[in-house]
């Protein structure tokens, strides 16, 4: 029983880590994961009201080239459930998450292109451990680099070229995807040439420190947008966490400019962001979990200073095992009814059962 809660434990913040090996021969390893979510959400919001089921799969394989080069490559789908059958509804939401290929040589660390993370998702994802309502206050898909996002070439490094244990750092170079390019897309999900970095320490006792920073030119449509109108999107994000004895802690501070979203509409010149997250996993397999989250927009054009995300995550989880669980969370809006964007400000509940592999 001890060994399935500490492995319920890494699941929190490593997915699909009992993935399944399906080839294993001459060098070549291919494993497939993936997960299948039952979920309701209950709201006077009808935007969140319904049925929200989804399936995601993907595979992850690697070939050893000699005794130091390694290749290795991912792709993960999501497909949602809750439509109909070739209905108009079909294929919206079915997207591609993600989809790299990349080599790794020894300590010298790995570098990969395609869509993939982006490194201000480093910080960001130590606060994304809720059942379901993480909306997250600056890492958004295809947003800059601050969530999953295209055309990117990022060089990873783990234990500093095996010199120092627990020290880990990437570099990330973004190419343009906007109404010029070939992969011609709508303002909000556009980006222009960009760079980011990230680093972090882990230290022996289960704590860690986490940094990260991004900048990137903004497209012209970008900029004759109703709000947030700079030729630069920049961020910067430190967090922290704790991640041992059954206790999970994170919190996480940054600052975005031109690109907290405000709608379809435009972007926030300036934001500020606050995450934090508590849970506590028991021997019984029970773990509740409590967050906080709030992003409040700064300088908005006609408004100026106003929040744009504010809530408090309730949540509880109960783990079978490691592959199967079933959760509730509960989402307690605080922003205003009468908020000047129009953002909405219900509660939503959500009812789900997981089973991963």
């Amino acid at each position: 029983m001890k060994k399935i809660m500490v492995a319920t434990l890494v699941i929190l913040t490593t997915p699909y880590l009992s993935a399944a090996e399906i080839y294993n021969k001459d060098a070549n390893k291919l494993d497939f994961y993936g997960s299948v979510q039952a979920r309701h959400y209950f709201s006077d919001y009808t935007g969140s009201d319904g049925d929200n089921s989804y399936v995601r799969f993907g595979f992850k394989g690697q070939t050893q080239i000699n005794d130091r080069l390694t290749g290795y490559g991912q792709w993960e789908y999501n497909v949602q459930t809750n439509h109909t059958e070739g209905g108009s509804d079909a294929l919206s939401g079915n997207k591609t998450r993600l989809g790299f290929a990349g080599l790794k040589w020894g300590n010298f660390g790995s570098l990969d292109y395609g869509r993939n993370w982006g490194v201000l998702y480093d910080v960001a994802s130590i606060t994304d451990v809720a059942a379901i309502f993480d909306d997250l206050t600056y890492s958004y898909s295809d947003s800059f680099m601050s969530g999953r996002s295209t055309g990117l070439l990022t060089y990873r490094n783990n234990n500093f070229f095996g010199l120092a244990e627990g020290l880990k750092f990437a570099v990330q170079y973004q190419g343009a995807n906007d109404e010029n390019s070939n992969n011609a897309r709508m303002a909000t999900k556009a980006n222009g040439d960009g760079y980011g970095f990230s680093s972090s320490y882990t230290f022996d006792w289960g704590g860690a420190i986490l940094g990260a920073y991004s900048a990137s030119n903004r497209t012209l449509a970008q900029q004759q947008l109703a709000y947030g109108r700079g030729d630069k999107a920049e961020n910067w994000a430190t967090g922290v966490k704790y991640n041992a004895h059954s206790l999970y802690l994170a919190a996480l501070y940054s600052e975005t400019h031109n690109m907290a979203p405000i709608g379809s509409i435009g972007m926030a010149n300036k934001a500020q962001n606050m995450e934090a997250v508590a849970q506590y996993l028991f021997n019984t397999g029970i773990q509740p979990e409590i967050g906080y989250f709030q992003s409040k927009g700064k300088q908005i054009e006609g408004v100026g200073d106003v929040d744009l995300i504010k809530y408090v995550d309730f949540g509880l989880t109960y783990f079978f095992n490691k592959n199967m669980s079933v959760y509730a969370d509960y989402k307690m809006n605080l922003l205003k009814d009468d908020n000047p964007l129009a953002i909405p400000a219900d509660d939503v509940f959500g009812l789900g059962l997981s089973y991963r592999f």
